[in-house]
């Protein structure tokens, strides 16, 4: 049983690790080796339940119970991708998806181009698409009720603690790499020659969005590991000079760390990456302040924060400010990106056009030129509810808000000073700003950046739980 957690662990770091390194995932090699592991962990931890562990195989009472309106939330959303795959008969396709049927219909006019049958037809515009997208949220769903549901996740195990500190190796060498490639004059993403590419610090991604994503991930919950490490401290520092002298060298370098990061996002130069950040500061340093001393804010917080920025301005920030003055027209472009989508949306209002089918169905609704080839509608929420419908949209939205609540509840419920509180704070804060980020860009649909976030979510939730002791004796 423990070698098998051990391969679940050293399968996760190399995920870890590989994900962002292999230019964000987004080829289809590299996506595809990450589902191969994600299965790979699904397999290990079936085969600890079900050989190993039978004691507590799949009860309704065990240890870390997942919520019966999270699982069906889940399968329904699923179960509506495999609906769009799915041939149908006209006659229904034309009351559920009007716009496709007339799109079949245009297709049919052309003999040869249609490989379905006359009197068949997918809700989804582009099934092979659609397949493809469908894959990558099962691996991802798989993955997070196993790490739910995986026993040595727990903060006591130290398996949460170790994934973490490779989190934060990553964040910080991704950082340092992009750091080291554009103001050296290098400017290459491993391999790959970026100079048409590279316009501020990338680290090993394509998009400076994407590399700010990752980062926004991983900085909040850097900060809130930084903090549980003092929580059991019952030092009474007597001035600042005793509080730096006392602090330990792993966490020097720990914040160190974050401060590189910070910088590393604020050198990206991305404007909403950046907004989002000084957000998650802002009220990372309200929920960390020291209440019963009366503290406004959380002083290690505000430090790092000052610090990354004095750093920052030396190095120079002018670029970074200028983009903001240059950021209308960006906007404009946005808007337009928004506003074709939200005609897409009308016309496939129910079920969507098919998950992953935006570029093949966004040429037919733009309305400007762009000297580009369009992928994504830069706002992944906005894109999901034209590839989904109402009815996708509204399920994901229902499982976010019921497991949301469901975080909060539970980090309530951790006494003040608790470590895990910190951990679960940091990880939340994280999650939401990339969902923050990604109302104006594109990267949840980024392999890597979508595997940390579910990751995220699933290290959060385990935080709030407390093993029970029967479970504890029998580990």
């Amino acid at each position: 049983m423990n070698f098998l957690d051990s391969l679940i662990k050293s399968t996760l770091i190399f995920l870890l690790i590989f994900t962002p390194l292999a230019w964000g995932a987004l080829e289809i090699w590299a996506f595809s080796i990450m589902e191969i592991g994600i299965l790979l962990v699904i397999a290990l931890f079936v085969m600890q339940q079900f050989f190993f562990w039978p004691s507590i195989n799949w009860r309704p009472y065990s240890p870390f119970p997942i919520p019966p309106s999270v699982i069906w939330l889940s399968i329904l959303f699923l179960g509506i991708l495999l609906w769009q795959m799915v041939p149908l008969p006209l006659e229904l396709l034309r009351i559920i998806s009007p716009k496709t049927y007339q799109l079949r219909q245009q297709l049919m006019s052309f003999p040869g181009l249609s490989s379905w049958p006359a009197d068949l037809g997918p809700i989804s515009v582009f099934p092979f698409a659609t397949k493809i997208e469908f894959w990558k949220w099962l691996t991802l769903f798989g993955l997070f009720f196993t790490l739910w549901r995986w026993p040595n996740f727990h903060w006591r195990e130290r398996t949460s603690k170790q994934l973490i500190v490779v989190i934060i190796l990553v964040g910080v060498g991704e950082a340092s790499y992009g750091f080291f490639e554009f103001f050296s004059g290098h400017h290459y993403i491993l391999s790959l020659k970026g100079t048409f590419l590279m316009s501020s610090v990338m680290g090993t991604f394509i998009n400076r969005n994407y590399f700010a994503g990752y980062l926004l991930l991983v900085i909040p919950l850097s900060m809130g590991f930084l903090l549980s490490r003092q929580a059991n401290q019952p030092t009474q520092y007597r001035g600042w000079r005793h509080r730096l002298a006392a602090l330990d060298g792993k966490t020097l370098l720990l914040g160190f760390a974050i401060i590189i990061m910070i910088l590393g996002l604020l050198f990206s130069a991305s404007r909403m990456g950046i907004i989002s950040l000084l957000l998650s500061f802002s009220f990372l340093s309200l929920i960390f302040r020291h209440k019963e001393k009366g503290h406004l804010f959380s002083r290690t917080t505000v430090l790092i924060l000052g610090l990354a920025l004095l750093w920052g301005a030396w190095i120079g920030l002018d670029t970074i400010i200028s983009r903001f003055f240059s950021s209308t027209d960006d906007f404009k472009i946005r808007l337009l990106f928004w506003k074709d989508t939200v005609r897409i949306c009308k016309d496939f209002i129910l079920f969507g056009s098919g998950l992953g089918t935006f570029a093949q169905i966004f040429p037919l609704y733009q309305t400007f030129f762009m000297n580009a080839y369009v992928t994504h509608a830069e706002n992944d929420l906005l894109q999901l509810m034209a590839e989904t419908g109402l009815m996708g949209i509204s399920l994901i939205g229902a499982l976010f808000f019921i497991l949301f609540h469901k975080v909060i509840k539970g980090i309530r419920s951790l006494p003040e000073g608790e470590p895990r509180r910190y951990i679960a704070i940091g990880g939340t804060v994280g999650v939401l700003a990339l969902i923050l980020h990604s109302f104006v860009e594109r990267n949840l649909q980024v392999p890597a950046n979508a595997f940390l976030f579910t990751l995220l979510w699933a290290l959060v939730l385990r935080q709030i739980y407390q093993p029970s002791n029967k479970f504890s004796s029998t580990h």
